[in-house]
């Protein structure tokens, strides 16, 4: 489980923290969590540590599901090469970058085609590699414009 907080915990920086957290100021809970980084504690920078704690709480504020959920997506994130790992990053920063309304439709989308079933799902992946690139970006222009169009 620790293993899973440190992995997280980079994507939850903050850069502007400044007070450190006293390890016996953490509950139990989070001190057993944590507890690889209790030898080193004192010496991690302040926005390390509130990282760490953030992490910590999440996990423990999550359903045993959730938690099941972010073990196997560590998983596969272990599995990535060192370019594919970068990739994501650079995806999920441009995904941050994009103004609150863009990322709710996206977040929809998303959550509308992960309702498909996985034949369904797996159907539209295939017709999508199967168009000329010149398609794909007709159609990618289509979708701008007509979320456009409707405000979007």
């Amino acid at each position: 489980m620790a293993l899973l907080v440190l992995a997280v915990a980079p994507a939850l920086a903050d850069s502007t923290a400044q007070t450190g957290v006293e390890w016996n100021s953490l509950p139990p809970g989070e001190q057993k969590l944590l507890s690889r980084f209790h030898d080193q504690w004192q010496t991690l920078p302040p926005a390390r540590q509130q990282v760490l704690e953030r992490g910590a709480q999440r996990w423990i504020a999550m359903t045993p599901e959730q938690r099941e959920g972010a073990k196997a997506r560590f998983q596969r994130w272990k599995q990535l090469s060192p370019g594919e790992r970068q990739v994501v990053r650079e995806r999920w920063q441009r995904f941050r970058d994009l103004p609150p309304a863009e990322q709710q439709r996206i977040r929809a989308s998303f959550k509308r085609f992960h309702q498909l079933t996985p034949e369904q799902r797996e159907r539209l992946r295939k017709r999508w590699r199967e168009l000329p690139p010149e398609d794909r970006a007709r159609l990618r222009e289509r979708l701008r414009q007509r979320r456009q169009e409707r405000g979007g």
